[in-house]
Parts: structure tokens; C-alpha cells; sequence
């Protein structure tokens, strides 16, 4: 065997695994090596059956990559609050909410999903993070708020995603209680014989749920939910192409430590009370940067775009005016299955980030012409009750 396989072997060998890995070699699965992990990429059907089928019925997808961590004690909330500039004290039982992790520049240092959970008197919070910050953000979590509250990994959670409009009625058949639940609310539900934490919220902007099982019942029940006919396996490659549909951001790429979330245009998720003249304002790293964006604006913003001519943008693509002149670039690109046009996310000069305004992406030495648009590029269909 030559080095350069030696050297291949190794690195696919170094790759962490799923609970499901073996399930998704059964079903044929391509496998790409993704934040340390060996995923499932595509099924047999391919990534545009799968985009399609999550948009009509409802896709499996495997996120146990994702972090799970748990934080416990009575100060854990406001504990929480010195790190991300949203409202975690005021959540109530059962109530999920998105959140950043910010740096001193109000760069971002990472998403993820805060629950406030409530199991047998006793409070926690519930986090949900990128699989790629996971090490990085248990570090920041012990290092910075550690001594008023614990802090617990909990790696013998898997998580599965299933995403669509038919997710609720497949979903119910395992246990009717899932259907109760709305938008960015959770619960425990017992699910074929495993006791989970079901929260009503994903990522491709169709009404879904994410369950938090146990990694010994994980398999039983992805077979079971297989199993119920609404029901296929999605991979990678479809999460993506559903998640920048939806506008949403994944982390790395649309945002990252250099970006702020008023550039990324999430102030949105910032609070009223979490901002300067607010009942709990600042205290969280890089508030006054932050704060100081919201109030005068920002030079560079998030903006979809749309493609007048049938020709993929991909990330790193330049975008430029009808001289030449540099005006940002492109960090998620694709041809749309829903839309059926391309579409990207980038970051523009503010001047120019207007709806409707064109300017061009420079595609293998040529311009393609785009214009700017609203997100989602599909409308979100999350259930809110």
C-alpha cells in the first residue's frame, strides 16, 4: 500500500462515528468525512429526492455530531447570560430559544439552541451545539461560568432530526403527545420504549422536531421512525440545501468569530432587555461593540441573492458592481430544488445590501448577474399553534 493510502486510511480511521453509522452503511449511505465525523452525505435516492421529500412529507437526519450539554444549578440561567446577549433567565419550562456565543469583538464564536427543561423539581438548561465548537465551547462554558453552576457533556445522547410537514403525523404514531408541542417548545416523550427530550424546531424551516434519545435506544428508534411510511433518510448534503432555502446560517461559513451578529443580520435574536437601555443590559462579551452596531448601523451586512441567469455561486465567490469594484463575497451558494434558481447568502457593503439592487458574482472569469433579496428564499413553515 502506498503512503498517500496509508495516509488516507489513517485519516477516515481517525473519524468519530454516530450510534447510527452502521445503519447508514446498511442503507447505502456516501460517507464524508464532516467536523471530525464519518456522515452520511446522500442516500441511494440522491440529494434532490431527499430536499424534495423533506419539503413534502418528512426526512430523518442523523445531527448526533451535534454537542449536547447540560447545565444545572439556580444561578445557571444568569450564569448563562454573562455569554450570550439573550434572555435565558426569563425562559420558562419547556421553552427553547436560538442564542450566540460572542467574543470581545462581538465576533461570534459559535450558535446553538438553549431549552430550559424541568425534571423532577429540578431545573436545567439544555444546549445544543456545532459539532466543530463542541470541545471549544464546553472549554468557555466551564472556564468562564463552571464555578456558578455544572456543567455536564452528555455524549451518551444521540440526536435525530426529523424534519417536514408530515414530520407531526409520523411522529404521533410513536406517541400522540408530540403534537401538543409548538414552535421552539419541548418536552420528555417517551418514543419506542426510550425515554427522549423532544423539542418542535430544527433546521431546514419545515415544522419538525429534534430528539435528544439515549445512545443505546438510538438506532431502535431511527428504525422505528424508518419504519412509518412519511418517512426516508436525508443526509448532509439535503440538510444544506434546505437550511440556506430557509436563510439560515450554519456556522463556519455564513458565520464565524470575524462576523457580528448585527453584520450576520441576527439582532433579531438579541432582546430588548438584553440591549443598552434594557432591564438586564450588556454584561456579556463584546456588548458595548454590539450595542454601538445596533445604534449606528453596520458597513458590511448578510444579504440573500438570487441568480438571473441558471449558473450556481458557490462560497468564495467574489461579488463586485456593473465597474469591477469589489463589494463582498458569497458563503453558501447552490441551485435552489424549491425555487428552481440559484441562490447564496453574502456579505455585501451596506450601501449596496438593498432588496432588489443587482450586482454580480464572478463565476470562472465571468459575471454572473444577481440581485439582492429577501430570506427565507422560502417561506419558513414552523407550526406556532
Amino acid at each position: 500500500m502506498s503512503d498517500s493510502a496509508l495516509s488516507a486510511l489513517s485519516a477516515v480511521s481517525a473519524l468519530s462515528a454516530t450510534p447510527l453509522h452502521a445503519l447508514h452503511l446498511e442503507l447505502g449511505a456516501k460517507m464524508v468525512a464532516f467536523a471530525g465525523y464519518d456522515m452520511p452525505v446522500s442516500y441511494p435516492a440522491g440529494i434532490l429526492a431527499e430536499h424534495r421529500h423533506c419539503r413534502a412529507s418528512a426526512a430523518l437526519f442523523d445531527v448526533s455530531h451535534m454537542g449536547q450539554l447540560r447545565l444545572v444549578g439556580a444561578d445557571a440561567a444568569k450564569a448563562l447570560e454573562t455569554l450570550v446577549p439573550m434572555d435565558v433567565a426569563g425562559l420558562a419550562p419547556g421553552q427553547q430559544r436560538y442564542a450566540f456565543f460572542t467574543n470581545s469583538n462581538g465576533g461570534l464564536l459559535d450558535d446553538l439552541m438553549i431549552t430550559r427543561r424541568r425534571f423532577d423539581d429540578v431545573d436545567d438548561l439544555l444546549l445544543i451545539v456545532n459539532a466543530a465548537c463542541k470541545a471549544a465551547d464546553l472549554k468557555h462554558l466551564v472556564t468562564n461560568i463552571g464555578h456558578r453552576c455544572t456543567v455536564q457533556p452528555l455524549p451518551e445522547r444521540a440526536l435525530l432530526a426529523l424534519q417536514g410537514p408530515k414530520a407531526v403525523h409520523a411522529l404521533a404514531r410513536l406517541n400522540p403527545a408530540v403534537a401538543s408541542l409548538t414552535f421552539m417548545t419541548g418536552a420528555p416523550v417517551l418514543l419506542a420504549g426510550a425515554d427522549c427530550f423532544v423539542t418542535r424546531s430544527g433546521y431546514t424551516g419545515e415544522d419538525g422536531f429534534e430528539i435528544s434519545v439515549p445512545v443505546a435506544h438510538a438506532e431502535a428508534l431511527a428504525r422505528a421512525l424508518l419504519a412509518l411510511p412519511e418517512v426516508r433518510p436525508a443526509g448532509l448534503g439535503a440538510r444544506d440545501t434546505l437550511r440556506l432555502e430557509a436563510g439560515l446560517c450554519l456556522y463556519g461559513h455564513d458565520i464565524d468569530a470575524s462576523t457580528t451578529p448585527i453584520e450576520a443580520g441576527l439582532s433579531w435574536a438579541i432582546q430588548k432587555l438584553r440591549r443598552a437601555g434594557g432591564a438586564r443590559p450588556g454584561g456579556y462579551p463584546g456588548a458595548a461593540v454590539i450595542d454601538g452596531q445596533l445604534a449606528t448601523g453596520v458597513r458590511t451586512k448578510r444579504v440573500g441573492l438570487r441568480g438571473l441567469e441558471r449558473v450556481p455561486v458557490r462560497e468564495g465567490a467574489v461579488i463586485v458592481d456593473a465597474h469591477g469594484h469589489k463589494l463582498g463575497h458569497v458563503t453558501s451558494g447552490t441551485l435552489s430544488p424549491t425555487v428552481n434558481e440559484p441562490i447564496a447568502m453574502a456579505y455585501l457593503a451596506a450601501n449596496h445590501a438593498l432588496p432588489h439592487h443587482e450586482v454580480y458574482a464572478e463565476v470562472r472569469g465571468k459575471r454572473q448577474p444577481m440581485r439582492v433579496s429577501t430570506m427565507p428564499f422560502t417561506p419558513h413553515r414552523y407550526f406556532r399553534g
